[in-house]
């Protein structure tokens, strides 16, 4: 038993020597209209580089496959079929991230739903133009607006896409798939302590060494702390998490400020002034559930998270000079212990 012991003991030691002898590297490239960036502990320079280089070339093939932007992608030809009565067979990606999307649209009510795409371009357009989208095209766009309005086979892997000029639009659920994917990759080439950023959305595998997890600043936007050091970070390993909100991009018109997120309900963007932060086991899911809850406000938001199972979220909202903060009752472990 003694004897057993002290093997344990010195194995655990070997792979902790193992694991303070890995060099850390970061990369970072434009995929998907912004940047992402890889940071991961490896042997080697070479060996870094090599599982770098296949993690941004997994984020492109997702890209070519999921973009609304390029007109070749899969999602783009998938939509030049809407109203057609055609049945498109599918990828394994897409079909795996319209499953999830419709998922997240039958248990939000609504509020999650990709083919706001129309609506989400007249909002692009505003944003360019510094002006709210034209009521009636507005109004038309709505038409094409409906999560049933995707009809999936799975014995076939097939959509359909029941009515004419539906654009889909994944831009709330792509990235946190993607970071997930980079991360599943770098696995497979024996890189284990990784994380990889998107945006608001970032997928970590095990820890840096001698660390208890990945430190990532969550900051209060709208609190006199924002200027200064963040007022909290949160630890993360083998975990996910992704923000939402309109902290970053919006746009602001006679004083009245517009979200990048747009409620499919109305086909107009937030104007709620929040910011959802969502930690989960899988970068779909805190990508997917971010936008639910930046749609449906605190209190169905935290319901529906506390039934998604380990998946944590924290909200703070702006409603007039008053600052708010909710929290799940789990989000607090991941917190950085002083």
């Amino acid at each position: 038993m003694k004897q057993a012991g002290f093997l344990s003991l010195a194995l655990s030691l070997l792979c902790a020597a193992s694991a303070l002898a890995l060099e850390r590297h970061e990369f970072s490239r434009p995929q998907m209209g912004m940047r992402f960036q890889i940071t991961l502990y490896a042997a080697d320079e070479k060996t870094a580089e090599e599982a770098a280089s296949a993690a941004f070339r997994r984020i492109k093939e997702i890209n070519a496959i999921m973009s609304d932007y390029e007109p070749e992608s899969e999602l783009s030809r998938l939509a030049r079929t809407s109203g057609s009565g055609q049945a498109v067979a599918l990828s394994e990606p897409l079909w795996f991230v319209l499953s999830r999307a419709q998922e997240f649209s039958r248990r939000s009510g609504g509020a999650f739903d990709v083919t706001v795409g129309p609506c989400v371009w007249l909002w692009r357009k505003a944003r360019r133009e510094h002006r709210l989208p034209d009521l009636a095209a507005l109004a038309a766009a709505r038409k094409a607006v409906g999560y049933k309005n995707i009809q999936l086979d799975p014995k076939r892997r097939t959509a359909k896409l029941l009515v004419p000029n539906m654009r889909l639009d994944l831009g709330a659920i792509a990235k946190g798939y993607a970071v997930g994917e980079a991360v599943a990759v770098l696995r497979e080439r024996g890189i284990v302590r990784a994380l990889v950023v998107g945006g608001g959305n970032m997928a970590a595998g095990d820890p840096p060494p001698g660390k208890p997890g990945w430190r990532i600043a969550l900051p209060l936007p709208y609190s006199p702390a924002a200027e200064r050091e963040p007022a909290r970070h949160v630890l993360l390993s083998n975990a996910s998490l992704s923000t939402s909100g309109d902290f970053f991009q919006f746009i602001e018109i006679s004083g009245r400020r517009y979200s990048h997120v747009v409620n499919p309900r109305t086909g107009i963007g937030l104007t709620s002034h929040c910011q959802v932060t969502v930690i989960a086991r899988d970068g779909i899911t805190a990508d997917g559930l971010s936008t639910c809850v930046s749609v449906m406000g605190p209190k169905a938001g935290l319901k529906l998270v506390k039934s998604t199972p380990g998946a944590e979220v924290f909200i703070t909202q702006k409603p007039g000079e008053k600052v708010e903060t909710f929290e799940s009752p789990g989000f607090a472990k991941f917190y950085e212990k002083p």
